[in-house]
């Protein structure tokens, strides 16, 4: 793949900021070590000339970013089927499949999207790092549907600033336990790692704002059909929000989506409550709307994907129940 450029001009209303910080702001994917690599490579020109990260941006500068040609190191391709709605030489927009991991990590080491991606289209951005090459945001392991993925790092850029300036519609769909009693709203809480289980995310007011909007589509039996709108992206923030409402994701066994929920129910719906978690193997999430402004072509791009198998029969066992 090669080099891409990137060109920025001060604006005239621009005040003194440091060359890095600057960048930073407009750079959202980028991280500030990977500016810095850039800066002290000479890879970042201000008018032609090299410079330096602490120097003080001025109106009328032109500063130039180029980043290097870069091929992943450390993952392998593989050969995996992947469902994609769209692609060009730029981008491409995937359907994931629950219990598909999306990047390596420990214990996960193939089999992921990442591997599959690099076994389709050999080159992706680079911004993400050796093991998370072309990835703009991701899914959990068990949540599925759309995620959009960049095959080289001007694109990325474009995507992730669309993302930080809450530009990428994101709707996702879910069964939840119970029935909410305002049926629309929104969430607005700070989430953060768990100290105690770096496996779980909490609400606290030191971690990062995250803002999740619902809407009830459908009331069922022990259960509601949900639509989410995300304006931020955190680490499992639908289902420490919903959890948080006391209407956790169905069968989302981290944040108290299972056998939990069933108590103080009636022996009736206790044994309802049973036969519908045995059928869930997975959190009933899914990713299906997604909608962004090309960031090479201009033109808005909005993609949709059906609910899954496992889903669909959910609602449809609750359907019916609801009938009987």
């Amino acid at each position: 793949m090669a080099e891409q450029i990137l060109e920025f001009i001060v604006a005239p209303a621009q005040g003194k900021e440091r060359l890095d910080l600057y960048l930073a702001s407009r750079l959202p994917a980028v991280t500030r070590a990977k500016l810095k690599r850039l800066i002290d490579d000479g890879a970042v020109s201000l008018d032609g000339r090299p410079t330096k990260a602490g120097h003080l941006v001025r109106p009328g500068e032109t500063i130039v970013v180029t980043f290097p040609a870069a091929a992943p190191k450390g993952v392998e391709p593989e050969e995996i089927p992947l469902d994609i709605l769209y692609e060009d030489e730029h981008l491409l927009v995937v359907n994931k499949a629950a219990g598909m991991v999306v990047h390596p990590a420990y214990a996960n080491l193939s089999g992921t999207l990442v591997n599959a991606l690099l076994a389709h289209c050999r080159s992706l951005s680079s911004i993400g790092g050796d093991a998370r090459p072309g990835l703009v945001h991701r899914l959990d392991k068990e949540t599925s549907g759309l995620l959009v993925v960049a095959k080289n790092d001007l694109t990325h850029v474009g995507l992730a600033r669309q993302l930080s300036e809450h530009k990428m519609e994101r709707e996702y769909r879910a069964i939840v336990w119970g029935h909410l009693a305002r049926k629309q709203g929104c969430v607005r809480a700070a989430l953060m790692r768990n100290p105690k289980d770096r496996l779980r995310m909490m609400i606290h007011p030191e971690g990062k704002m995250a803002v999740t909007h619902y809407q009830v589509l459908e009331e069922l039996p022990l259960t509601s059909y949900m639509q989410l709108n995300l304006e931020t992206g955190r680490t499992h923030q639908i289902r420490v929000h919903m959890s948080s409402l006391g209407h956790p994701v169905f069968a989302d066994a981290t944040y108290g989506g299972r056998a939990k929920q069933l108590a103080g129910l009636n022996h009736e719906n206790t044994r309802l409550g049973l036969h519908l978690l045995k059928s869930c193997n997975r959190q009933m999430l899914h990713a299906r709307t997604l909608a962004f402004t090309h960031p090479v072509t201009g033109e808005l791009q909005r993609f949709e994907c059906a609910i899954p198998a496992d889903m669909q029969a959910l609602l449809e066992e609750l359907r019916s129940q609801s009938e009987v």
